[in-house]
């Protein structure tokens, strides 16, 4: 993915040499629980989570300047709606002592603006499970619209309650 550049951060595919950074924040028990994912249990795990998204190319990694280090990740991943519209989704997850600062709005602002100005994406999704007040307020303060609630699946496949937003490019210009 093209590397963009923020006040404070540095979207930029992951690389090998990221592995212990994603480790510190993917092994705590407040991480990927809330993204649907189990924790890591090792490097080598983390390891072939950056293969995959080098695979996928869809993945940033977000590169705190004044750390010089990995602190979370913004995807856009592929979506095909129930109209048959190819759509983005937004995903995120940033290490938790780095919450509160305004770090994953800059970085998804920017990762969103990235979709609407340079691709023919026309809607990004976006979702959050209940219980997840944080991702909620994150989503509010990126101004997506409530669509519904619906049943999700996570990959260590419990069923939770998720909520579903969405934001168009009309949107998006209209508030800019």
């Amino acid at each position: 993915m093209k590397p963009i550049e923020t006040t404070r951060l540095l979207l930029r595919s992951f690389r090998l040499e990221d592995a212990k950074d994603l480790f510190a924040y993917a092994k705590l028990p407040t991480v990927g629980p809330m993204a649907g994912w189990a924790p890591h249990k090792s490097i080598e795990e983390s390891i072939e989570i950056i293969k995959q998204f080098q695979a996928k190319d869809d993945v940033w990694a977000l590169w705190l300047k004044a750390d010089n280090k990995v602190i979370g990740s913004v995807g856009m991943h592929d979506f095909v709606s129930l109209d048959g519209e190819l759509c983005k989704e937004l995903g995120y997850v940033l290490s938790t002592p780095y919450e509160g600062r305004g770090l994953m709005n800059e970085a998804a602002q920017a990762a969103i603006r990235h979709v609407f100005t340079q691709t023919g994406i026309q809607t990004i999704w976006v979702s959050h499970f209940v219980e997840n007040q944080k991702s909620a307020n994150v989503i509010k303060r990126l101004g997506f619209t409530y669509v519904k609630d619906s049943e999700y699946v996570t990959r260590t496949k419990t069923v939770k309650l998720a909520k579903y937003y969405k934001m168009t490019k009309k949107d998006y210009l209209f508030k800019e």
